[in-house]
C-alpha cells in the first residue's frame, strides 16, 4: 500500500461540546484497521470551543486530531460542515473516511461524497481490508435478506457510514495525539441557512443504546393493546422497549425504538424478543447481545438461529403469568 493508503480518517461528531459515542467506536475500528497495515488514524473535530475534546480522541485511538474551530461551526449546519470537510480531504487525500450513520452523518456524508466524486457505502455493520488493500464495507441489503460486501477500488477516499453501536469503543490511555488546527477560511458564520432556534426534549424512556435489558416486540404482537405487555415487561425488568419496523409503522411505538439496519444497534446483557420473525434487517442490530431469549409460536422462526434461549409458544400464554409473577416478587 502506498502512503495515502495508510491514512484512515474518522469524522467525530459532537453537539454542544458532547461527543457522540459512534465517533469513539469508529476510532477503535480505524485503529485496528490501521495497525493491520502500518497505517495512521486521524480524527476530524469541527465546532466552536471544543478543543477540550481532543484528549479523548487521542485516547480513543487517534494519532492526529484535525481541529477546525469557528463560531459558524456551532451548532451543526450542513453547508459549512461540508465545505470545511471538503477542503480538508482535498488537501490531505486520506485513503478512507468513516462517519457515523447518525442524523448528522446520513445528511452530511452523501453530500460530501458527491463533492469529492467518490462512492459511499451507508449503514455498514463491519469493515475489513481485502488482499488488494481496498476497504470492504459490509452492508445488509435488499430488505435485510442478504449481506452485501462493497469495495470502492477506483475513487478516493473510500467512504462509509457505520451504524452506532456496530463497533465497540476502546481506550488507549497512554496514547498522545498530535493536534493540528485547521484554518477555517472564509469564516462560516454567514454560510448557508442560519439556525434560529434549537429545542431539545428529554427522553421519556431509557435510551436503547444505554439499556442493559431490552424487551423487543415484532409484528407477531398483533395489536396496540397487546403491545402494552411489551412495555409492562420492560418496565418491570428495568429495561427499555425495542421494536422491529412493523410495530413502528403501525404506530404502536415510536421510531426511536426501532432496532436493526434502519434503526438502532444494541448490545444489552439480556435481549428478549417476542413475536419477532428474525429477518436480517432486524438481526444485524441485536445479534451482539449478551443473551438472547426469543418467544415465537412458529418453530421455524429465523430468530431462533440467533437465540440462546428458545421458547416455542404463544406469547399470550407466557407474558401475563410472567408479568404477574414479577409484580408479586416486587410487591406491586
Amino acid at each position: 500500500m502506498n502512503d495515502n493508503q495508510r491514512h484512515i480518517w474518522v469524522f467525530t461528531e459532537q453537539r454542544g461540546g458532547a461527543l457522540h459515542d459512534v465517533g469513539l467506536e469508529l476510532l477503535s475500528k480505524a485503529r485496528a484497521l490501521a495497525d493491520e497495515v502500518g497505517g495512521t488514524v486521524s480524527a476530524l473535530l469541527l465546532g466552536s470551543d471544543v478543543s477540550e475534546l481532543t484528549d479523548r480522541l487521542a485516547g480513543g485511538g487517534a494519532d492526529t486530531v484535525y481541529l477546525a474551530e469557528d463560531p459558524g461551526l456551532e451548532p451543526y449546519r450542513l453547508l459549512p460542515y461540508t465545505s470545511v470537510l471538503e477542503a480538508m480531504v482535498s488537501e490531505h487525500r486520506p485513503e478512507v473516511l468513516l462517519m457515523g450513520a447518525t442524523a448528522m452523518g446520513v445528511e452530511l456524508a452523501p453530500r460530501l461524497a458527491a463533492r469529492l466524486g467518490t462512492g459511499l457505502s451507508a449503514h455498514c455493520i463491519d469493515l475489513r481490508w481485502n488482499d488488494e488493500g481496498h476497504l470492504l464495507q459490509v452492508v445488509p441489503g435488499w430488505g435485510g435478506g442478504v449481506i452485501a460486501t462493497i469495495a470502492c477500488p477506483n475513487h478516493r477516499p473510500q467512504m462509509a457510514t457505520v451504524m452506532p453501536g456496530a463497533m465497540k469503543a476502546s481506550t488507549f490511555p497512554d496514547r498522545e495525539g498530535k493536534i493540528i488546527r485547521v484554518d477555517v477560511s472564509p469564516p462560516m458564520e454567514d454560510s448557508g441557512p442560519q439556525v434560529v432556534e434549537i429545542k431539545t426534549e428529554t427522553p421519556s424512556e431509557l435510551p436503547l443504546e444505554k439499556a442493559d435489558v431490552i424487551v423487543a416486540g415484532g409484528w407477531g404482537i398483533g395489536s396496540p393493546e397487546k403491545w402494552g405487555l411489551i412495555e409492562e415487561l420492560a418496565r418491570l425488568l428495568g429495561g427499555a422497549v425495542g421494536a422491529t419496523r412493523p410495530p413502528v409503522d403501525e404506530g404502536w411505538t415510536e421510531e426511536g425504538r426501532m432496532i436493526g439496519q434502519s434503526g438502532k444497534t444494541v448490545r444489552p446483557s439480556l435481549y428478549i424478543g417476542i413475536g419477532i420473525s428474525g429477518v436480517m434487517h432486524h438481526v444485524v442490530g441485536m445479534d451482539q447481545s449478551g443473551h438472547i431469549v426469543s418467544i415465537n409460536s412458529d418453530p421455524n422462526a429465523e430468530i431462533f438461529e440467533t437465540s440462546d434461549t428458545i421458547i416455542v409458544e404463544d406469547f399470550n400464554k407466557i407474558l401475563p403469568p410472567l408479568i404477574a409473577e414479577l409484580k408479586a416478587r416486587q410487591g406491586k
